[in-house]
């Protein structure tokens, strides 16, 4: 009984009135017959009730959730609450018969408002985006009933007033007469409450009064920014569209400029081209000429005082080695830069062979995801059985494989004189390989074990890339690629992977080792967690979040990266990405800013000093620093890609047939052949067939090392 006490004060102590929208507090929830009732935190909240095991728990993981809306709520005794919603049913004890009472008030009040809730949703789903003027109706109707109402309580206020009076003169002409004095003190009481009720109603109007008023005005004003919105979100559309078919245009014409280009390759726009690039991007002044950015601390915010157009013009005219104190070793970003980074089109000027550009159109199969996965809250992904409806037709082995669509981030890398500026293009690539994943909502096949991936690009590009599945439970994966312009690559990753009901967590598991031939640096870093949204409801998106610490080892110099999570009242850039290069005294020579989506740039720091202090009163440190300059920009994905699982253009190559390739590689998976094919039916059943083979295989390895382990033991004993 004594736990029982504790949770009814923890209970009492941290709810609020159960008028509020949030009650909290400690129940006890029946669980089975072994363990009987057991403590949980519960959380009533926008008529849901969920619950924990501890407090801590509402970070990360829920252990169930009931809707008021459709639920029967019930007492059976003093202290018991019975829930039940469809074939769910919650039997709860509060210590104490005044708490029950606290939690089945505020589960009756969030259910009533659930319902409520629920019915204006469906009155207004047959009409999302009502026009302004249905809008303007509507609340104009809303203040003619508001003034209405005011009137008849104007009416009653008045005729209160006037029998209130009224009242008073009785009771006035009461205590002129001769009564006992007990009763002159009752008429007396009497009197005053009638006065107090008068002037409780005349209060009563006034804040009617005042509220008519303020609702009036603020509906005004939420009308004008409600059609503000709508303008600007129209305007932005129009903008999305004619750029979108400006983009397509631009692909198009750039596709057809390569044989052109090859025929003259010393034409004189080429030069012209690359002489006015560099003019552009010098720097010149430290005084005029630079960009402040505040420092890295627990959450890093830059902020950019953007040059002025005369101070663009001074710029072009000036030499970088002003700005830098005639240090030779200076980064300009043109310099030691490969064609195929420069300019895209310069990888069509290399022979290679013909690959294809495209995949079949991906089926229109409509499957509902959440009747699957509602069984599979808080198990292991890679052992939840999903059909090919959710997959892409690549396996993870591919999936890994996509690392390297920016491998020239590393070719030029590799040809840096400077550690730091190496580092900054090691951070860009490995920010670049989330870019592909910010469509690619379907999951990838989970290879078999042994299962390996060979990606050969030495003609090409000069790298050969090799996967395996090396383990089956945990998933795990070694990937090795070595390439003849300098640079070496390894990972072996396991991916630790929990559905949570409203989202997914992938948690890649490993390092990645990247080691530069000709200079010995070695690189080591791990990925950030991936989370995919609204599996129950709404539209599937990907955010990545958390921090990535790039370390070399010979020298010691480290480049923190920070992924800022996605949130809907943030003012910053979604899917931003921020970092700060260090040497090995922890002294900070680059900034990095950009997102995982799009681009990424790095600002070279001239000078730094404390300034202000920060919201948490920390003093931040300010970076004066040299204009932008561009490090990574993402490909655009080719045409149809919405139609082609948002494949890149990399992508669309992997799973294509090669010869010579090993009789275990991904792309002779018959399954993963057939949905590729559009023949999900035969493709299901062939997943099933090869998972059902693995698992007998598993089995039977299992079953012989078990009979291994005993004969060895009576060897042992004999």
């Amino acid at each position: 009984m004594s736990e029982q006490g504790k949770g009814s004060a923890s209970a009492s102590a941290s709810a609020p009135a159960p008028a509020s929208d949030t009650y909290k507090g400690w129940l006890f929830k029946w669980t089975n017959y072994l363990k009987g009732y057991q403590r949980r935190w519960f959380v009533l909240s926008n008529g849901l009730l969920s619950y924990y095991r501890t407090q801590a728990e509402m970070a990360h993981t829920c252990r169930g959730t009931i809707n008021l809306a459709t639920a029967h709520i019930d007492t059976e005794d003093a202290c018991n609450i019975v829930l039940s919603s469809g074939g769910r049913t919650y039997h709860l004890k509060a210590s104490t018969e005044v708490e029950r009472q606290r939690w089945v008030t505020a589960l009756e009040l969030a259910k009533a408002k659930a319902i409520r809730m629920m019915n204006d949703q469906s009155d207004d789903s047959g009409d999302e985006e009502p026009t302004s003027q249905s809008d303007r109706s509507e609340i104009q109707g809303t203040l003619k009933i508001l003034v209405s109402k005011l009137d008849d309580l104007s009416t009653c206020n008045d005729l209160i007033a006037k029998h209130g009076a009224a009242l008073q003169r009785s009771l006035s002409e009461l205590e002129g007469l001769k009564v006992p004095v007990e009763g002159g003190e009752k008429i007396k009481a009497v009197n005053e409450r009638a006065t107090l009720f008068r002037i409780t109603s005349n209060a009563m109007i006034n804040a009617c009064r005042d509220f008519l008023d303020l609702a009036e005005t603020h509906s005004r004003r939420w009308q004008r920014a409600l059609q503000y919105e709508r303008e600007q979100r129209t305007h932005l559309e129009e903008t999305i569209e004619q750029l979108a078919k400006q983009h397509n245009s631009l692909e198009r014409a750039w596709r057809e400029a390569p044989t052109l280009a090859s025929s003259t390759p010393n034409a004189p726009t080429t030069n012209k081209g690359g002489s006015e690039r560099p003019r552009k991007e010098e720097a010149s002044d430290e005084d005029e000429d630079t960009e402040y950015f505040d420092a890295m601390e627990d959450s890093p915010a830059f902020i950019t005082v953007t040059a002025t157009e005369n101070t663009q013009n001074r710029r072009s005219q000036s030499n970088l080695s002003g700005a830098s104190g005639g240090h030779s070793n200076d980064w300009n970003q043109d310099d030691h830069m490969s064609p195929s980074y420069n300019d895209v089109s310069g990888k069509e000027l290399q022979p290679r062979r013909q690959r294809r550009t495209h995949v079949p159109d991906k089926p229109n199969y409509s499957l509902n995801l959440w009747s699957i996965m509602k069984n599979c809250i808080g198990k292991e992904l890679s052992k939840i059985p999903m059909p090919v409806n959710f997959n892409e037709p690549l396996s993870m082995l591919q999936r890994l494989t996509e690392d390297l669509e920016y491998h020239e981030l590393l070719d030029k890398a590799a040809r840096c004189d400077s550690s730091l500026e190496q580092m900054c293009l090691v951070a860009a690539f490995s920010i670049s390989s989330y870019s592909t994943t910010v469509n690619r909502t379907a999951k990838p096949f989970n290879p078999l074990l042994g299962e390996t991936y060979e990606l050969d690009r030495l003609e090409e590009f000069g790298y050969r890339s090799l996967c395996e599945q090396v383990s089956h439970h945990p998933p795990a994966a070694a990937h090795h690629v070595i390439s003849q312009r300098g640079w070496t690559l390894w990972q072996e990753i396991t991916i630790a992977s929990k559905f949570r009901g409203k989202y997914l967590s992938i948690m890649p598991l490993g390092a990645i080792h990247l080691h530069f031939h000709s200079s010995g640096n070695h690189y080591v870093w791990r990925k950030v967690t991936s989370t995919v949204h609204n599996i129950i409801v709404g539209k599937l998106w990907i955010d990545q979040s958390g921090d990535i610490e790039i370390v070399n080892h010979r020298t010691k110099e480290t480049c923190q990266l920070k992924f800022s999570p996605y949130s809907y009242f943030s003012r910053d850039v979604p899917r931003k990405v921020t970092g700060v290069v260090a040497d090995s005294g922890g002294q900070a020579h680059y900034i990095l800013s950009g997102t995982w989506d799009d681009k990424i740039e790095s600002s070279k720091i001239i000078q730094s000093s404390r300034g202000g202090s920060g919201s948490e009163g920390k003093q931040k440190t300010v970076y004066q620093t040299l204009s932008p300059k561009l490090l990574w920009k993402k490909y655009p994905l080719p045409d149809n890609a919405e139609n082609m699982y948002y494949f890149s253009t990399l992508a669309l190559t992997l799973n294509e047939s090669d010869d010579g390739v090993g009789l275990t590689d991904s792309r002779l998976r018959p399954d993963q052949r057939l949905m590729e094919e559009g023949r999900w039916d035969e493709a299901n059943s062939e997943k099933q067939r090869l998972e059902e083979k693995q698992r007998a295989v598993r089995r039977r390895r299992e079953a012989e090392a078990t009979d291994a382990l005993d004969e060895g033991m009576k060897w042992g004993t004999g």
